[in-house]
C-alpha cells in the first residue's frame, strides 16, 4: 500500500508537470506563429561536399587496419601528395578550369509529413541549385521520404521538383524507405527513380475520412445547424446530418482528384500502365520495379558513392533560423517526451515485478 501511495503521488506530480508543459508549449507555439512572419526570410544555406565525407570515412577505416609503420608511411605519402596537388593547382590554371568544369551532383533532402512542411526549405534549396546548375553536365538528386498527405501541399512540393525538370537539369529521386501517395507524386517527377529493395512505393489513390456525431447529438437533444450559401459549400459535416446527395458529391470530388493524380503520373512516366497501378495499392522495391514504378534497385548511399567517381557531390539544404520561442518549444517538447517515456518505463517495470 505504501508503494501504491508513493506511486500515486508520483503520477500526480507527473500529470501536473505534463499539463503545465502543454500549456507552456501552447503559449510558445502561439508566440511562434506571431513571430514567424517577421523571420520568414531569415535562414542559412548549408553546403556539404559529400566526396570529402565519403573519402574521410574510407581513410578512417584504412588507417585503422594498418600497422603503426604502415600508417606512418601512409600519412607521410598523403601529406606529400596533398602538398604537390596544392602546388600544381597554384601553378596550373588549366587544372583549375578542369576542376571548375567537373560535373556536379546536387543532393537535396525531403522528409515529408502529412502537411509536406518541408516544402519551404525544398523551394529555397531548388532555387539555389537552379541558379548555378548546368543542364549539360550537372544533376540533381532528391533523397525523398514521405508517406503522403494533403493533396494541395504535396502538389506544391511536386511543383518545386517540376521546376528542375523544366530547366532541363537531370533529376533523380532516391527512395530508401517510402514514397507513397503524395510522396510518389513527387518521385514521379524525376527522370529516374531509384529505390531500396524493400522501400514502399505507389498508393496512387485518394482517401478522405471524418467522424459524424449527428446521432449522438440528436440522442442528447442537441441541435446543430449548418448554414451555407452555395449548393456545394459543405457536402459532408462532422456534427450535422449528412445527406446521400452530399455523399455523392464528395465521392465525385474524390474521383476527380484521383483522375488528376493519374494524369499527373502518366505525363511524367508514360511507360507506366497507370490503370494497373492506380488502384491505391503499394509495392515494395523489387515488385515496384516489375510494374515500372521505379527504374532501378539501389540505396541512396550506393548511388551517391558511385556518383563521387564521376563528379563533385554536394549536399544543399536551407535551414531557417529558429526564433527563441521555437527553440524553447523544442526544448519543452523534448523534456515532455523524456518525462512521458520515464513514466511508461516505470509503469512497465512495475508490472513485470
Amino acid at each position: 500500500m505504501e508503494f501504491l501511495t508513493e506511486y500515486g503521488l508520483f503520477l500526480a506530480k507527473v500529470v501536473t508537470f505534463v499539463v503545465a508543459a502543454i500549456i507552456l508549449a501552447s503559449v510558445i507555439f502561439s508566440a511562434t506563429q506571431r513571430d514567424r512572419s517577421d523571420h520568414e526570410g531569415e535562414g542559412e544555406l548549408k553546403i556539404r561536399k559529400l566526396n570529402d565525407q565519403y573519402r574521410k570515412l574510407k581513410e578512417s577505416i584504412q588507417s585503422r587496419l594498418m600497422s603503426d609503420a604502415e600508417h606512418k608511411a601512409w600519412q607521410k605519402q598523403k601529406k606529400k601528395e596533398e602538398k604537390a596537388e596544392k602546388k600544381s593547382a597554384k601553378q596550373d590554371k588549366t587544372a583549375e578550369d578542369e576542376k571548375a568544369s567537373k560535373p556536379r551532383i546536387y543532393v537535396i533532402d525531403f522528409d515529408g509529413d502529412i502537411k509536406a512542411s518541408d516544402t519551404d526549405t525544398l523551394r529555397r534549396s531548388v532555387s539555389a541549385v537552379l541558379s548555378v546548375a548546368n543542364p549539360e553536365t550537372d544533376e540533381v538528386v532528391v533523397r525523398l521520404e514521405s508517406g503522403g498527405g494533403l493533396v494541395h501541399a504535396y502538389g506544391l512540393a511536386a511543383a518545386q521538383l517540376d521546376r528542375i525538370r523544366s530547366k532541363g537539369v537531370p533529376l533523380t529521386a532516391c527512395v530508401d524507405k517510402v514514397a507513397a501517395s503524395g510522396g510518389y507524386m513527387m518521385a514521379c517527377v524525376a527522370d529516374k527513380i531509384i529505390a531500396s529493395p524493400f522501400a514502399v512505393l505507389g498508393s496512387i489513390g485518394v482517401v478522405a475520412q471524418l467522424p459524424n456525431f449527428h446521432r449522438f447529438l440528436q440522442k442528447n437533444d442537441v441541435d446543430f445547424e449548418v448554414l451555407t450559401a452555395g449548393e456545394h459549400k459543405r457536402t459532408l459535416t462532422v456534427f450535422g446530418e449528412n445527406t446521400e446527395k452530399g455523399r455523392q458529391k464528395f465521392l465525385a470530388d474524390l474521383e476527380d482528384t484521383h483522375g488528376l493524380f493519374k494524369e499527373y503520373v502518366s505525363e511524367r512516366r508514360p511507360a507506366l500502365d497507370i490503370q494497373a497501378v492506380a488502384n491505391g495499392d503499394i509495392w515494395f522495391g523489387k515488385r515496384a520495379l516489375e510494374v515500372k514504378l521505379i527504374d532501378d534497385i539501389k540505396t541512396s548511399d550506393e548511388y551517391l558513392i558511385e556518383a563521387c567517381d564521376r563528379g563533385e557531390v554536394v549536399s544543399v539544404s536551407f535551414q531557417r533560423k529558429r526564433t527563441l520561442p521555437e527553440r524553447l518549444g523544442l526544448a519543452t517538447s523534448a523534456a515532455l517526451e523524456h518525462t512521458v517515456w520515464r513514466v511508461l518505463s516505470a509503469f512497465r517495470n512495475q508490472k513485470v515485478q
